[in-house]
Protein backbone atom coordinates (compact mmCIF):
# COMPACT_ATOMS: atom_id res chain seq x y z
CA UNK A 1 0.00 0.00 0.00
CA UNK A 2 1.62 3.01 -1.07
CA UNK A 3 -0.26 5.99 0.73
CA UNK A 4 -0.08 4.74 4.59
CA UNK A 5 -2.15 5.69 7.01
CA UNK A 6 -0.91 7.32 10.19
CA UNK A 7 -3.21 7.34 13.54
CA UNK A 8 -4.77 10.03 12.18
CA UNK A 9 -6.83 7.50 9.86
CA UNK A 10 -6.12 9.71 6.93
CA UNK A 11 -3.15 9.08 4.67
CA UNK A 12 -0.36 11.04 5.28
CA UNK A 13 0.12 13.32 1.80
CA UNK A 14 -3.36 14.92 2.71
CA UNK A 15 -2.75 16.36 5.86
CA UNK A 16 0.93 17.03 5.07
CA UNK A 17 -0.22 18.52 1.72
CA UNK A 18 -2.61 20.62 4.19
CA UNK A 19 -0.05 21.34 6.21
CA UNK A 20 2.09 22.69 3.67
CA UNK A 21 -0.11 25.09 1.63
CA UNK A 22 -0.53 26.52 5.00
CA UNK A 23 3.27 26.98 5.39
CA UNK A 24 3.13 28.71 2.23
CA UNK A 25 0.05 30.97 3.25
CA UNK A 26 1.44 32.03 6.46
CA UNK A 27 4.87 32.75 5.05
CA UNK A 28 3.53 35.05 2.26
CA UNK A 29 1.11 36.76 4.74
CA UNK A 30 4.33 37.46 6.68
CA UNK A 31 6.42 38.29 4.19
CA UNK A 32 3.83 40.72 2.86
CA UNK A 33 2.83 42.16 5.55
CA UNK A 34 -1.18 41.26 4.98
CA UNK A 35 -3.19 38.94 7.53
CA UNK A 36 -3.15 35.17 6.92
CA UNK A 37 -6.27 35.63 6.34
CA UNK A 38 -6.18 37.89 3.65
CA UNK A 39 -3.44 35.83 1.55
CA UNK A 40 -5.60 32.83 1.96
CA UNK A 41 -8.03 34.82 0.05
CA UNK A 42 -6.12 35.94 -2.29
CA UNK A 43 -4.79 32.34 -3.02
CA UNK A 44 -8.30 31.23 -3.16
CA UNK A 45 -8.89 33.87 -5.91
CA UNK A 46 -5.66 33.18 -7.25
CA UNK A 47 -5.54 29.44 -8.15
CA UNK A 48 -9.16 28.65 -8.16
CA UNK A 49 -9.24 25.90 -6.43
CA UNK A 50 -10.30 24.56 -3.40
CA UNK A 51 -8.57 24.49 -0.48
CA UNK A 52 -8.37 21.60 1.92
CA UNK A 53 -9.92 22.70 4.93
CA UNK A 54 -7.33 21.72 6.75
CA UNK A 55 -5.18 24.24 5.80
CA UNK A 56 -7.95 26.94 6.80
CA UNK A 57 -8.25 24.91 10.19
CA UNK A 58 -4.26 25.50 10.58
CA UNK A 59 -3.95 28.85 8.89
CA UNK A 60 -7.25 30.24 11.55
CA UNK A 61 -5.64 28.14 14.53
CA UNK A 62 -2.09 29.84 14.45
CA UNK A 63 -3.63 33.07 13.60
CA UNK A 64 -6.45 33.02 16.45
CA UNK A 65 -3.40 31.58 18.87
CA UNK A 66 -0.36 33.54 17.60
CA UNK A 67 0.18 35.63 20.48
CA UNK A 68 0.10 32.49 23.09
CA UNK A 69 1.90 30.53 20.38
CA UNK A 70 4.79 32.56 20.17
CA UNK A 71 5.28 33.55 23.53
CA UNK A 72 5.90 29.54 24.17
CA UNK A 73 8.41 29.46 20.94
CA UNK A 74 10.33 32.82 22.33
CA UNK A 75 10.11 31.49 26.26
CA UNK A 76 11.17 27.64 25.39
CA UNK A 77 13.24 28.55 22.45
CA UNK A 78 17.34 28.66 24.28
CA UNK A 79 19.15 31.80 22.61
CA UNK A 80 17.10 32.36 19.84
CA UNK A 81 14.52 35.03 19.22
CA UNK A 82 11.59 34.71 16.83
CA UNK A 83 13.26 37.68 15.06
CA UNK A 84 16.42 35.50 14.40
CA UNK A 85 14.75 32.10 13.65
CA UNK A 86 14.52 31.54 9.81
CA UNK A 87 11.27 32.51 8.71
CA UNK A 88 10.66 28.83 7.44
CA UNK A 89 11.49 27.56 10.80
CA UNK A 90 9.54 30.01 12.81
CA UNK A 91 6.61 29.05 10.87
CA UNK A 92 6.56 25.51 11.09
CA UNK A 93 7.15 25.70 15.03
CA UNK A 94 4.19 27.84 15.11
CA UNK A 95 2.30 25.30 13.03
CA UNK A 96 3.68 22.33 14.58
CA UNK A 97 2.62 24.13 18.64
CA UNK A 98 -1.07 24.51 17.13
CA UNK A 99 -1.50 21.04 15.96
CA UNK A 100 0.69 19.89 19.70
CA UNK A 101 -1.57 22.45 22.29
CA UNK A 102 -4.89 23.10 20.55
CA UNK A 103 -5.94 20.68 17.94
CA UNK A 104 -7.07 17.46 19.81
CA UNK A 105 -7.53 15.47 16.52
CA UNK A 106 -4.15 15.69 16.11
CA UNK A 107 -1.47 12.80 17.99
CA UNK A 108 1.49 14.58 19.59
CA UNK A 109 4.29 12.73 18.14
CA UNK A 110 2.34 13.12 14.94
CA UNK A 111 2.22 16.68 15.11
CA UNK A 112 6.41 16.85 16.16
CA UNK A 113 7.02 14.55 13.52
CA UNK A 114 5.23 16.08 10.61
CA UNK A 115 7.44 19.61 11.59
CA UNK A 116 10.43 17.84 11.78
CA UNK A 117 9.24 16.59 8.13
CA UNK A 118 8.89 19.93 6.59
CA UNK A 119 11.60 21.54 8.31
CA UNK A 120 13.74 18.72 6.66
CA UNK A 121 12.40 19.30 3.31
CA UNK A 122 12.06 23.25 3.44
CA UNK A 123 14.64 24.59 5.76
CA UNK A 124 18.43 24.19 7.05
CA UNK A 125 20.70 20.84 7.85
CA UNK A 126 20.63 22.19 11.58
CA UNK A 127 16.66 22.94 11.44
CA UNK A 128 14.85 19.58 12.16
CA UNK A 129 16.91 19.03 15.20
CA UNK A 130 15.86 22.72 16.05
CA UNK A 131 12.19 22.09 15.51
CA UNK A 132 12.42 18.70 17.13
CA UNK A 133 13.79 20.00 20.23
CA UNK A 134 11.93 23.08 20.78
CA UNK A 135 8.71 21.03 20.55
CA UNK A 136 9.65 18.43 22.12
CA UNK A 137 10.16 20.36 25.14
CA UNK A 138 6.38 22.03 24.47
CA UNK A 139 5.55 18.53 24.09
CA UNK A 140 6.79 17.49 27.62
CA UNK A 141 5.69 20.18 29.18
CA UNK A 142 2.16 20.86 27.72
CA UNK A 143 -0.08 19.86 30.57
CA UNK A 144 1.66 22.99 32.29
CA UNK A 145 1.02 25.33 29.43
CA UNK A 146 -2.09 24.59 28.80
CA UNK A 147 -3.00 24.77 32.79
Amino acid sequence: MSSQNNSEGKPNSARSKARRRALEILFEAEQREVTAMSALTARREKIDQIINPYTVDLVEGVTAMAEHIDEFLQTYSQGWTLERMPAVDRIILRIGTWELLYNDDVPDGVAVSEAVEMAKILSTDESPQFVNGLLGRLQQIKPTLLA
